[in-house]
């Protein structure tokens, strides 16, 4: 039974599951397009809308509330990913300010040649 077990383990040890997530997350927010396999894809897209709706919330409060969601957002995406959440910050969350949600689109593209895998392609919905 899977009772309150969320996520997906993508047959990987949770450090390199982390960094994989994390990786992907950096890479959608600084591409705004990446093609992965749609396992990668459905487990990333959650996070990364709740770290663009974080920013959006962001953008409404004061001056504190920006610091303090900057300060979270570095947390969740590592060290070196001040450039990434400049972009989150000023460049992304500010077009997602009258959407209520779904930042992100999921197309599945087919199967990958070498291993057959299903392949997807996860962008940022342009408004």
């Amino acid at each position: 039974m899977r009772h309150r077990v969320k996520g997906y383990r993508l047959n990987m040890r949770a450090g390199h599951r982390n960094s994989v997530r994390r990786t992907q997350i950096k890479q959608l927010f600084e591409y705004e397009r990446i093609q992965t396999t749609v396992a990668k894809a459905k487990s990333i897209q959650p996070e990364a809308e709740k770290l663009i709706t974080l920013a959006k919330n962001a953008i409404k409060g004061g001056d504190l509330a920006q610091v303090n969601a900057r300060r979270q957002a570095a947390a969740y995406l590592g060290n070196n990913s001040t450039e990434i959440i400049k972009k989150l910050f000023d460049d992304i969350a500010p077009r997602f300010t009258n959407r209520p949600g779904g930042y992100t689109r999921l197309l599945k593209t087919g199967p990958r040649l070498g291993d057959n895998a299903e392949m997807a392609l996860l962008e940022l919905v342009s408004e």
